[in-house]
């Protein structure tokens, strides 16, 4: 049995395709992890979906920003970016079904035997595994509950930016959504900053990407994540693995197989 975990498909149907191929996938005895962002930007978004929802008896999958983002754009609470692809998915007669089932994909994935956490993003510092499986379950039971249309409303903010244990209802649930979705760089004191996208030693001065922060609060926890398509896969750290290579972007859609750590790379197919 192997366990492929792959980088963020973002509607490259055709390379999630190809790599399910090359790396031999076999239903029976392989199972497929997935980091996020399924959907957005790329050209296939519902043959994504729709493919990954026929293999989730065989998979897990992570919430990314771009699959909440797609959620609040079919309930009306956001309206459509020029740059979002997904009108096939909005369209289709399945849309329903299709968001229902991503709804209930949580924001957190561990696996015990390989001490191996997965989030689209990242693990906050400053949050043990203990605490970021309590706080990923917390917005996981807004998202099935029947007040999910209000959290998908009240998630698009920058505030609060920093963590705090005494947050409570929405600014709590949308700082969680942030870090395990949208966080690349922490300044000094830990808050997020998020106007900060280059790859690293680009960014401003006192700013740290979140897997360099000091203090990390599990430092032998494996961490996968996806999300950060400009750090080209490298984190300079064996157990941070960045498996978003930039498939929607021209570049790669990446899988590592967990037992060994051997990456399976299909390059971006031809227009």
């Amino acid at each position: 049995m192997s366990t492929y975990i792959i980088g963020d498909v973002q509607g490259c149907y055709k390379e999630l395709v190809t790599l399910l191929d090359k790396i031999n996938f076999n239903e029976h005895t392989d199972r497929l992890w997935f980091v996020g962002d399924l959907v957005n930007r790329g050209p296939q978004s519902l043959a994504v979906l729709k493919l990954v929802k026929k293999l989730s008896d065989y998979s897990q999958i992570v919430l990314g920003n771009h699959d909440l983002h797609l959620l609040a754009a079919f309930f009306k609470k956001r309206a459509l970016h020029k740059q979002d692809t997904f009108t096939d998915v909005l369209l289709d007669d399945q849309a329903v079904q299709l968001l229902d089932w991503l709804r209930q994909q949580p924001l957190l994935h561990y696996d015990s035997e390989f001490h191996t956490v997965m989030t689209h993003a990242g693990l906050y510092p400053a949050w043990n595994l203990e605490l970021a499986q309590q706080l990923a379950e917390e917005v996981s039971k807004q998202l099935k509950s029947d007040h999910y249309v209000e959290l998908l409303g009240a998630m698009y903010t920058n505030q609060p930016s920093c963590w705090q244990a005494d947050l409570t209802d929405y600014p709590r649930w949308s700082f969680v959504i942030n870090a395990f979705t949208r966080m690349r760089y922490c300044d000094e004191k830990g808050c997020l900053v998020f106007n900060e996208e280059g790859p690293v030693g680009t960014q401003q001065k006192g700013l740290l990407p979140w897997f360099e922060m000091p203090n990390q609060r599990d430092s032998a926890l494996q961490v996968v994540f996806g999300h950060w398509a400009a750090l080209q896969g490298k984190t300079g750290k064996k157990n941070i693995i960045a498996l978003d290579t930039g498939c929607v972007w021209g570049g790669s859609l990446t899988a590592m197989r967990l037992e060994d750590k051997k990456f399976l790379v299909v390059n971006k197919a031809a227009s």
